[in-house]
């Protein structure tokens, strides 16, 4: 596996991603920031996981939050 020092999500899973922002926001924050009906309707870790392994730009906007969250 080849490291990449420059990549700031280097050895993050999507669902520490997930869970932090969870944790930092909850489900209703993250809703109203981005406004997909997996954080929106009956919310949870393993739905969400699903959504945002299928949908790049949804995911993109998840990683991109944390990474200005966790600054």
């Amino acid at each position: 596996m080849e490291t990449h020092p420059k990549n700031p999500l280097q050895g993050k899973t999507l669902e520490m991603i997930l869970t932090a922002l969870v944790q930092e926001y909850g489900w209703a924050e993250l809703g109203e920031r981005i406004p997909v009906n997996c954080f929106l309707k009956d919310p949870s870790i393993k739905s969400s996981l699903v959504f945002l392994r299928r949908t790049p730009w949804a995911r993109k906007k998840v990683e991109t939050m944390y990474l200005r969250t966790m600054k």
